[in-house]
């Protein structure tokens, strides 16, 4: 698939018919957009794979454990539209090797905790699962960035098998807990109504609101401790992985 026939496929005809002008078949269209769809749905697939993964921890929580870490769990796979102006901004080609390789958050999923020990405690257990390759993780919780905001990313590798073979697919996983996921909507709500032209004021103020979200989350947390006591340091899945290694 070449960068021009993606140019063709994502902002069509200008109708001008000057002689500069880049035409595609209706047919090469179609398999275009047939590639394109078909690439995505891996995506797709690769999202669903992590949500049934943690949907499965999370009713083992409530089950065995009487407890459940995970508040809330959204998804998202980017858009044909927004992929397309990634990579247009990124200066990469349309090969789709080329795409998996250089463009890790295609796929997305947010996990939404409770309290800080549950976003570590639920990373270690997503990450600890056989067929996840961990390849990136960038901890913003203990190293926040200069505006305040928290969050723990990771980028792994979950694989796909489709009727054409097995596709190691890369999603990108962001824990928080309901504090950070807060105070981040507000920030992008803002970003948004100002176009990123942000005041020094405002600035400011989302700051502070970060750092009062971030007391707060210690503040409950030391009190969860104090009702429920510290959790085990392993629970029954990692345990379960220890004894079939020793098998």
């Amino acid at each position: 698939m070449s960068t021009a026939a993606v140019d063709s496929f994502e902002t069509g005809s200008d109708g001008g018919g000057s002689d500069d002008e880049i035409t595609i078949s209706a047919s090469a269209l179609r398999a275009l957009g047939d590639q394109m769809q078909r690439f995505l749905l891996e995506y797709r697939f690769a999202m669903q794979e992590i949500e049934t993964k943690l949907a499965i921890l999370r009713e083992e929580f409530l089950h065995m454990h009487e407890y459940n870490p995970i508040e809330h769990v959204s998804s998202r796979v980017k858009s044909v539209d927004s992929l397309v102006d990634k990579l247009q901004r990124r200066g990469l080609g349309s090969d789709f090797d080329e795409i998996r390789r250089e463009i890790h958050d295609i796929a997305g999923v947010r996990v939404t905790c409770a309290f800080i020990r549950d976003v570590y405690r639920l990373f270690d257990l997503l990450t600890q699962q056989d067929d996840i390759t961990v390849l990136e993780v960038e901890d913003f919780i203990k190293e926040p960035k200069p505006n305040g905001y928290k969050s723990l990313h990771a980028i792994i590798s979950v694989p796909v098998y489709l009727s054409t073979g097995r596709v190691d697919v890369p999603v990108e996983v962001q824990f928080r807990t309901v504090a950070m996921d807060f105070w981040a909507s507000l920030e992008h709500k803002i970003y948004y109504k100002y176009a990123r032209r942000v005041p020094d004021a405002l600035l400011a103020e989302l700051k502070h609101a970060a750092d009062t979200a971030a007391e707060l989350d210690t503040r409950m947390q030391r009190l969860h401790v104090q009702v429920h006591g510290e959790p085990p340091l392993h629970t029954a899945p990692i345990e379960l992985r220890g004894l079939r290694a020793q098998q």
